[in-house]
């Protein structure tokens, strides 16, 4: 099975790469670092007695392994980390958030799982271990460890039910893959049990490395700022929005009861879908600003009705800004996003009915009172307002959302510890 999967790789390749230019159009930074993709990296960037490899697909996962990053560092202050991703806003956002760690992190693109490109990373990096943020298992990569004796950690993982359906109908393909995998530190019991039927021998629960991100002061500097340009007005975040969503939300505003000065503040998750979802906005006949066009000492027009957040790297700071946050990707069956980040802001939040990749962290929330399900997006904008206009209620949620965030803190030392005995 592994031999037609790399085979089938290698036909694919030219349509990849393809792809891969295309997507430059909009992003360019997938036109840059194709020798890295394709397992060429020249001649040795540094040297460290020991290097620590962790990917992290993208943004998501890039945020999350800042804790565990910050600890691997700490722990083995002789070791480096090369840090890889496949997308470049994961890659853009590693480098914000770990400049301050100089030549002790190094970043690549990962290569593509053909097998031998896999192989000349290791043997050019020579890791001491691999660890694989939350969902991503590629099995040629997992093989190449396996043979040249790095053990592979899956590290803050997650599994969901139609995640593991899928997996099995893979078959003996992800099965050995499974097997290869050392170590497993798994969010819940449920994301364990699940990776447990898939193979994996050694799977421990350590929580979400999620809860232990600390929100950096620079973010929260600019989101005191932006909060100052927008005013006393209230503010509605919808973060993370995914493609059908913004259709969603904008008719539903238009027939909403929200108070007269509600800015309601659209974050997309993907970055090449910022002048599409502007076009959106202004085909609702609604004013629209971007945050892009903001600058200090600027203010959000009084009669702007949308700020679009075009930004990249500042989640945190919209966040910080927001009176509520609607966690996107919820809305339609796209499995959710992460909801710590506003918890852990002290943020009451609203998310829709579709959460499969997150489904214990948001039942969690909501059942302690920090988070609450909404069945489309009419009640959406219906909870909205009704949170808006109690100032009391939006406090109490508020502050039953910090609770909950500060309460489930501590994965990162524990999935540590799971890691020690694989790196002396």
């Amino acid at each position: 099975m592994r031999l037609l999967y790399t085979l089938a790789w290698w036909l694919a390749l030219p349509l990849v790469l393809a792809r891969l230019w295309l997507r430059g159009r909009q992003e360019p930074g997938y036109r840059q670092h194709w020798g890295e993709r394709l397992g060429f990296y020249g001649r040795q960037a540094g040297t460290a007695p020991a290097t620590i490899w962790l990917h992290a697909v993208s943004v998501g996962e890039t945020r999350a392994a800042e804790p565990l990053i910050d600890a691997l560092l700490a722990a083995w202050p002789a070791c480096r980390i090369v840090l890889t991703h496949m997308t470049p806003t994961g890659r853009a956002t590693g480098k914000s958030l770990f400049a301050r760690h100089g030549a002790r992190l190094v970043q690549s693109y990962l290569p593509y799982d053909t097998g031998a490109m896999p192989a000349r990373f290791i043997r050019h990096f020579a890791p001491r271990i691999c660890i694989l943020m939350e969902t991503e298992v590629w099995p040629n990569l997992i093989h190449q460890c396996n043979r040249h004796g790095v053990p592979v950690v899956l590290a803050n993982a997650r599994l969901s039910q139609r995640s593991l359906g899928k997996a099995q109908r893979l078959g003996k393909l992800i099965a050995d893959a499974a097997r290869g995998i050392t170590l497993v530190a798994a969010q819940t019991q449920d994301d364990a049990q699940r990776v447990h039927q898939l193979g994996v021998q050694d799977v421990v629960v350590t929580g979400s490395i999620k809860f232990d991100v600390v929100v950096p002061e620079a973010a929260l500097a600019t989101g005191a700022w932006l909060r100052g340009a927008i005013g006393a007005r209230p503010v509605l975040l919808c973060a993370s929005t995914r493609e059908g969503e913004e259709q969603l939300i904008l008719d539903a505003l238009t027939r909403a009861s929200l108070p007269a000065n509600v800015l309601l503040l659209i974050v997309p998750r993907h970055p090449q879908r910022f002048d599409e979802v502007e076009k959106l906005i202004a085909a609702h006949g609604l004013a629209v600003q971007r945050r892009s066009g903001l600058a200090q000492g600027d203010a959000v027009a009084a009669g702007t009705q949308v700020l679009l957040g075009d930004s990249m790297g500042e989640m945190f700071a919209y966040y910080a800004a927001c009176d509520c946050a609607f966690v996107g990707g919820s809305l339609l069956p796209l499995g959710g996003q992460n909801l710590i980040e506003p918890a852990a802001l002290g943020k009451p939040v609203l998310i829709g009915p579709h959460t499969f990749n997150f489904a214990l962290v948001t039942e969690l929330a909501i059942a302690a009172g920090g988070a609450a399900l909404v069945a489309d997006a009419d009640a959406l904008m219906a909870q909205a307002a009704a949170l808006l206009q109690d100032p009391a209620r939006l406090a109490a949620m508020g502050e039953q959302a910090l609770a909950f965030a500060n309460q489930h803190r501590g994965a990162t030392p524990r999935t540590l510890a799971a890691i020690k005995p694989l790196l002396p």
